[in-house]
């Protein structure tokens, strides 16, 4: 099995992009038929999507961990929640825009 789609929904569009762009993924804006507009990347053979949050949702306490190259760069520029050693690495851990926590490593 491949796991080949993930949604997030967002209460900011825009701010979670932002915050996902530090990442190092490139998003563009789609709009599918009749759907609502939202942004789209490719991680490998993942499509990562962010799609703004409905009235009638709620932003779900997902979890994300993304393995990163130049991870001192990055965290210079975030707030780390909480960070933690596993296996021999660090793992900081990050809000985003809608409270999720997203480790890094």
């Amino acid at each position: 099995m491949i796991l080949n789609l993930l949604v997030l929904r967002c209460k900011n569009l825009e701010t979670s992009k932002l915050f996902y762009e530090q990442f190092g993924l490139n998003f563009v804006k789609e709009k599918h038929g009749k759907g609502v507009e939202h942004y789209s990347t490719y991680i490998e053979n993942l499509v990562f999507e962010l799609y703004p949050l409905s009235s009638a949702e709620a932003v779900c306490s997902s979890r994300l961990g993304f393995c990163l190259k130049n991870i001192e760069s990055i965290v210079l520029n975030l707030e780390i929640h909480n960070q933690y050693e596993f296996n021999g690495k660090v793992i900081y851990v990050v809000l985003d825009p809608d409270g999720r926590k997203i480790e890094i490593s």
